[in-house]
């Protein structure tokens, strides 16, 4: 139930995304600098962006629905309330990052850097919950929340 609910809010969140938002969707944009930029609301959806650094970026709300993000870089970034479902993230670094709410259904997290980074409140499959918290370390400096108590490890 709770599971519903709450993919209803990320529905209705997403359909009155800001009609201003920039859409990267379907592009190759592998090794791009995105890094301290604000992207708030942006779409990536179902693009290569292996290696692309999204280092201290505003991603509030970012839909990265399906996209290679290989080897990418979120280190310091405000992740909150983006989408990732399906997205690879295979070595992608998110070294203090936030991800406050975001959702991460179907996503896996593999040879995934997380130091410090804060899932308070992510949507994530049991199992891979499991496996960041064999993994979880630190504390994040923005929020002051440790990554393990985030992710609910026991």
């Amino acid at each position: 139930m709770a599971i519903a609910s709450l993919s209803l809010v990320f529905a209705l969140l997403f359909c009155t995304m800001n009609a201003n938002a920039l859409s990267y969707n379907n592009q190759s944009l592998m090794n791009r600098d995105f890094s301290g930029q604000d992207l708030t609301d942006a779409s990536f959806d179902h693009a290569n962006l292996r290696g692309s650094n999204f280092s201290n970026a505003q991603l509030r709300g970012v839909r990265f629905f399906s996209a290679n993000l290989e080897s990418a870089s979120f280190e310091g970034a405000d992740m909150s309330y983006s989408d990732l479902e399906s997205a690879r993230l295979v070595r992608t670094n998110f070294t203090n990052a936030v991800l406050e709410g975001a959702f991460a259904i179907n996503t896996l997290f593999n040879g995934a850097v997380i130091d410090g980074a804060d899932f308070t409140d992510v949507l994530i499959r049991p199992d891979v919950q499991q496996k960041l918290c064999d993994m979880a370390t630190g504390t994040n400096p923005t929020t002051g929340r440790n990554t393990r108590d985030t992710l609910e490890c026991f």
